[in-house]
């Protein structure tokens, strides 16, 4: 029995050490655009807007929440077929603006029509169902030695990114970092060719 439990946990310790990178990505995607869209929205047609949607009714709030999804899923269809035809950093470069986007605009919109939304019941009853899953998994996910390191090796990364963009006291940046990029970007041109 306990071989069969080894097996199984080497066998889904990539998908663990996969799932606790999608949330963090995820969590940060959510925070940066909703931080984003809120800067946005200080534009005075926008705020106009905001106060409109905040106002909907139930299902017009449903409409507007699914707007986003909705627009950007054709765009993210033709990414996908311009990977398939060769264009693969284009696609790549689309999709991920399609992500970032649709992440922002959804994280803001449902701030605004969470209220709406929650008047309809079973809105209200599949919500309160996802977000008690949710809280689940995560503190189950958090509960493991991937989680640790996954959160150690980005706070790692985000170290070697604040050190890369420090600037010295000539007012320079870093001259190893720089170092480190061109040698890279080398390393990326000699690839291409």
């Amino acid at each position: 029995m306990k071989r069969l439990y080894t097996f199984r946990r080497r066998l889904f310790a990539p998908l663990v050490y996969l799932a606790a990178l999608f949330l963090m990505l995820e969590e940060w995607l959510w925070d940066v655009g909703a931080r984003f869209m809120a800067k946005l929205a200080q534009f005075p047609p926008l705020r106009a807007l905001e106060r409109f949607i905040s106002k909907l009714g139930p299902f017009a709030a449903l409409a507007v929440f699914v707007l986003p999804a909705l627009m950007l899923f054709p765009v993210k269809l033709l990414a996908l077929m311009a990977i398939a035809h060769g264009h693969a950093m284009l696609g790549l470069a689309v999709f991920i603006t399609a992500k970032l986007a649709g992440a922002a605009a959804v994280a803001r919109l449902y701030g605004l029509t969470r209220p709406a939304l929650l008047r309809l019941q079973w809105f209200a009853r599949l919500h309160n169902w996802f977000i008690d899953l949710k809280d689940r998994w995560i503190a189950r996910l958090k509960a493991t030695a991937a989680w640790r390191e996954c959160r150690e090796a980005l706070h790692a990364c985000r170290v070697w990114l604040r050190r890369l963009w420090r600037r010295g006291p000539g007012g320079r940046h870093d001259k190893r970092a720089l170092r480190v990029l061109r040698r890279f970007s080398a390393f990326w041109r000699a690839r291409r060719r």
